[in-house]
Parts: C-alpha cells; sequence; structure tokens
C-alpha cells in the first residue's frame, strides 16, 4: 500500500514537472536583436512595420543595438491545456486584446487552432513614450544603453505644478517643458530623461543615452539619469499623491537594479545638493540663495541627506528587494 502511494505520488509529480515544462517552452514573442539586425529586417521577419515596432517597443530612434530584447507579433499555435488566462499571462496581453486581435466570441480554444499574438502599442508622441509602471518595468528590462549611469537625479518641476495636470494632458506638459527648455533656457530638448504625473504614470523623454541638462551641473549630469517629478513638493503646496509617491519609489528601485546601485547620497542625489554657481556637491552645507528646494521640502520627508537616509532610501530598499524577490 506504502509502494503504491510513493508511487502515485511520484507520478504526479512528473506531471507536475512536465506540464511546467510544456508552458516554459512554448514560443517568446521577445525577439533578441542580433548583430546584423536592422528595424527593416525584423519588421519584415515578423510581417509588421517599423512604425508599428517603435510602438510595440517604445523606440525613439531607428536602430537599435545588440542584445536588445523586442516584442514582436507572431503566431501562435494552440496547445493541450492552453488557458486565455495561461497566454494572458505569458505574453503580457489581456485576455479581450487576444480575442479582439483574433477575433473571438469566447474563451475557448482548441488544439491547433492558430492565434495571433500582437504586442499592445506604447503611448507615444515624438520621443516622448508615457507608461505605467509595469510597462516601464518591460521597456526597462528590454532595453540596453551605451552610456554608464551611476547616479540618479531626483527634481521637482514647481511649474508646471498639480493644478496644471488634468489627468489626460500628459504629451501637453512633455511638450510644454520641451519647448521651454529649446527656447528659453537653449537646451538641445527637454532637460529630464524621465517624468512622474499626479496619476503614477511615467514618461521617457530624453534618451538615456544622452545626459541630462540643467543647472545642477554637468558633474551631477554626465553620469546621471535627470527624473522631473510633476509637482510644486515644497511645504504648504502640492501634496503628493499615492499613486505618483509609489511609482517614484518603484522607478528608482528599478533603475538601481538595472544599473547596479545601491541606494545611497552617492546613487540617488536631490538637486537641493549640488551649488547652483559652482556646480560641486555641497549637500547639507550650503547658503539658501546657493542652492534650489528642488526636489521640495516636503519630497518624502524633507530634501535634505537625513530625510533622504531616514525616508527615502528605505523605501528604495525594501522594493528593490520586493521586486528581486520574483525573478527566476
Amino acid at each position: 500500500m506504502k509502494k503504491h502511494f510513493l508511487l502515485i505520488i511520484c507520478l504526479i509529480y512528473c506531471l507536475v514537472i512536465v506540464a511546467n515544462s510544456a508552458y516554459a517552452q512554448r514560443p517568446s514573442n521577445l525577439y533578441e536583436v542580433k548583430p546584423d539586425d536592422t528595424l527593416s529586417k525584423i519588421a519584415q521577419k515578423y510581417h509588421t512595420s517599423i512604425a508599428d515596432l517603435k510602438l510595440y517597443n517604445g523606440l525613439q530612434a531607428n536602430t537599435v543595438t545588440e542584445g536588445q530584447k523586442l516584442l514582436v507579433p507572431i503566431t501562435y499555435t494552440v496547445r493541450s491545456g492552453d488557458t486565455l488566462k495561461h497566454l494572458s499571462s505569458t505574453f503580457q496581453l489581456s485576455s479581450e486584446a487576444i480575442k479582439k486581435a483574433n477575433r473571438l466570441s469566447s474563451d475557448q480554444l482548441q488544439k491547433g487552432q492558430q492565434l495571433r499574438i500582437v504586442p499592445k502599442k506604447l503611448s507615444m508622441h515624438g520621443q516622448h513614450i508615457v507608461m505605467t509602471r509595469e510597462q516601464f518595468k518591460t521597456w526597462l528590462e528590454n532595453n540596453t544603453f551605451n552610456r554608464k549611469i551611476t547616479l540618479i537625479q531626483h527634481h521637482h518641476t514647481w511649474l508646471p505644478s498639480y493644478k496644471d495636470f488634468t489627468g489626460n494632458n500628459h504629451f501637453a506638459m512633455l511638450e510644454g517643458m520641451e519647448n521651454f527648455h529649446r527656447k528659453n533656457m537653449n537646451w538641445k530638448t527637454i532637460a529630464q530623461n524621465l517624468t512622474t504625473f499626479p496619476d503614477g504614470t511615467i514618461a521617457v523623454s530624453r534618451p538615456f543615452n544622452i545626459a541630462p541638462e540643467g543647472s545642477i551641473g554637468n558633474k551631477a549630469n554626465d553620469a546621471g539619469l535627470m527624473i522631473e517629478n510633476i509637482g510644486n513638493f515644497d511645504i504648504g503646496h502640492d501634496v503628493m499623491t499615492k499613486e505618483q509617491k509609489d511609482t517614484i519609489v518603484y522607478m528608482t528601485a528599478l533603475l538601481c537594479l538595472k544599473f547596479g546601485l545601491t541606494p545611497s547620497i552617492d546613487s540617488i542625489t536631490y538637486h537641493h545638493w549640488w551649488n547652483l554657481k559652482t556646480g560641486e556637491r555641497v549637500l547639507d552645507n550650503a547658503k539658501s540663495f546657493d542652492v534650489k528646494t528642488c526636489p521640495g521640502t516636503g519630497f518624502f520627508g524633507g530634501n535634505t541627506t537625513t530625510s533622504a537616509k531616514k525616508y527615502f532610501y528605505p523605501l528604495i530598499q525594501k522594493k528593490m528587494n520586493e521586486i528581486s524577490s520574483t525573478f527566476e
């Protein structure tokens, strides 16, 4: 009896392994760029257009880099045991999106059925890409960068502030900032690489391979990524929404993991810690007229190094641990 019981357990275990292996071997819609690849070649291979490839992947240029990963449309043959829920999870698409792309009237799938798996297009206007937190995570994981990044800058916009955000004017705000930076500041394009909004969305604007511009100075910019957080976070003004707060923590944690950074004053910096005239890092040792309050006297408990160490960095480290625990 005991032998029979052990045999049954072993059989069940083997079946689970086989099932998991089958799902693990399911064709991916993620393509890794080869040395001689071009967008035109990849588009032709997957029966799509360059324009759509750029929208699927948030590409700001017509070039790709070896090792970069691209989401591409594929044709998938349904296997025994497949469900829309499984396919949705595998290909990072909603069940409704798969049904719509294949004109399915129900959730039922048949073995051998051919399904067109089409990646979701990102919201783009010019070089600006507006994403959810999870979309940004995928975008960051799939991209490669040729610039060494060792510093994450946090700023607040001051203007525009919360009163200027309507909930659906992300691109208008980004274009307004870009125009101001070009015309009034004589910068090449928008100063910041990243922007967070009160609704928790994220925008990538200035390409990561181009150093940011701004009054923080070249020492911070050369190896930095600039994040502008929409709002005036000086005490007595905008009170940061939970959605934006969660995004700032999550995004900063993802960037630290991507670039191998440990949260500290040497890896995550505030504009307030840099002298406006000299571009030198002064931390908390400066007269008020030599520094900005940016990212705000109310930013995660304050804009000092003490407040960053006490209130901000622990949140980043905790989120990094949470994200890392999900990695296979």
